[in-house]
């Protein structure tokens, strides 16, 4: 068990230097592997994780946050959390998280050529009600947003996301607490990974300076292509 503390600490690590650099991909990165390592890592620990992570990321640059559009995408999550559960419940898994990867990929494509996607309310919405699916069904929900923020600077985006996962990831716990879900064991988990949050929290603080130089909106392009890929690899290979 120690062992698995390591190394699970270790892809916390990367995870939250990851997403304290660039906004978001903290899940992409660490829960297939987590996972592997121990079932019971994911999704509570990890959520909590998250969490605590989102917060502290929320707090790190509040004045520049758009709470306007962080409302009405966590307005759009509402019904797209209820779809997301909907779609686990009628749709096969690896057909969904295909359809999926490729309509990220396509809104990729997209927004490189002539596509300039914005934070409006009805794109907010529209984004919020994705990421909602997304998140629920296939456990990466930061592209949705993180695509309408790509144009925006490096700390609007990182502050923006993160109070939108800070937001959903409360909601989620408390759900989850209420439906008698989270154990001491969850607790003292994630507990344990805290620590390797703080170091990899701590570290994206120099990546954020080198990122903001005219590089983030690369950052969020290679983070969502990468979500889009792995949820077709995980299609493809799922049995």
């Amino acid at each position: 068990m120690p062992t698995i503390l390591l190394v699970a600490g270790a892809v916390v690590l990367l995870g939250a230097l990851l997403q304290g650099a660039v906004g978001y991909g903290m899940n992409l990165l660490s829960a297939p592997l987590l996972a592997l390592l121990d079932p019971a890592l994911v999704p509570v620990p990890l959520l909590l994780v998250v969490t605590v992570h989102s917060t502290m990321a929320m707090l790190r640059e509040h004045t520049d946050t758009d709470w306007r559009g962080v409302g009405w995408a966590m307005l759009g999550r509402i019904p797209g959390v209820g779809l997301g559960v909907l779609a686990v419940a009628t749709l096969p898994q690896r057909l969904f998280a295909a359809v999926v990867g490729v309509a990220v990929l396509i809104c990729l494509g997209l927004s490189v050529t002539a596509w300039r996607p914005r934070p409006a309310p009805a794109s907010l919405l529209l984004a919020g009600t994705a990421s909602g699916v997304m998140g629920t069904a296939a456990s990466i929900g930061g592209p949705p947003i993180a695509l309408l923020y790509q144009h925006q600077s490096g700390p609007r985006i990182r502050s923006t996301l993160a109070a939108c996962f800070a937001i959903g990831s409360v909601l989620s716990a408390a759900g989850l607490a209420a439906g008698g879900q989270i154990g001491s064991r969850h607790l003292l988990l994630a507990a344990g990974l805290v620590p390797f949050l703080l170091v990899g929290f701590l570290l994206s603080g120099p990546v954020r300076g080198l990122l903001d130089g005219g590089r983030i909106r690369t950052a969020v392009l290679a983070v969502a292509a990468a979500s889009a890929v792995a949820l077709i690899v995980r299609s493809a290979v799922a049995v």
